[in-house]
């Protein structure tokens, strides 16, 4: 892994991964900090965090009083997946953000992710959400933009969700008391 270093990247530089290599295939809706894994000068992977969608999801993880300092990773993408190369850019971007913050993430269970990466990061495991319906966008996928119609609506797959406070030792025993989702077990 000597090869390879994660630096700050541009908006722009997401892009491609984004809309061309991610499942999703559509940008998060805020990105405030973008990191890419650099193998030698070639970017092979990237990393996004960004204020997550829902403000309830941002009290509700620890409080009205921390809900500034939650930040969702919203999307990891790599070029080929070599052994490795997720944990180097989850664990180095981490190091790059502003403490404090508390990261939360989500492993989607209807693309068979379970978190491994999160738990080769010591993510703690929070629990999974509940499948739901979402009223459709224009391409028939679930979306904030969606057209108003309450009829059409679209399935939404459980997610597990994962968080990881990176703060000094001190701030993060007290924000560890502070989070209202019960640590679990991971899920194998």
């Amino acid at each position: 892994m000597i090869d390879y270093s994660v630096h700050k990247i541009s908006y722009e530089d997401t892009k491609p991964f984004i809309l061309n290599i991610h499942y999703a295939k559509r940008m998060p809706s805020v990105i405030q900090y973008s990191y890419g894994l650099f193998e030698k000068s070639n970017l092979v992977g990237i990393i996004t965090y960004g204020i997550p969608a829902s403000p309830s999801l941002c009290k509700g993880i620890a409080g009205e009083n921390n809900k500034k300092i939650v930040l969702e990773l919203s999307r990891l993408v790599l070029k080929n997946n070599k052994k490795n190369e997720a944990s180097m850019l989850v664990g180095k971007s981490i190091r790059l953000l502003p403490k404090p913050k508390i990261i939360v993430s989500y492993a989607d269970t209807k693309q068979n992710h379970i978190g491994y990466i999160y738990q080769a990061t010591n993510f703690l495991f929070t629990g999974t959400t509940k499948p739901r319906t979402d009223m459709a966008g224009k391409n028939g996928k679930h979306s904030r933009h969606h057209l108003g119609d309450k009829t059409k609506r679209v399935f939404r797959s459980a997610k597990h969700r994962y968080i990881f406070i990176n703060a000094n030792k001190t701030e993060r025993k007290k924000l560890l008391k502070q989070i209202n989702y019960q640590i679990m077990e991971y899920p194998k």
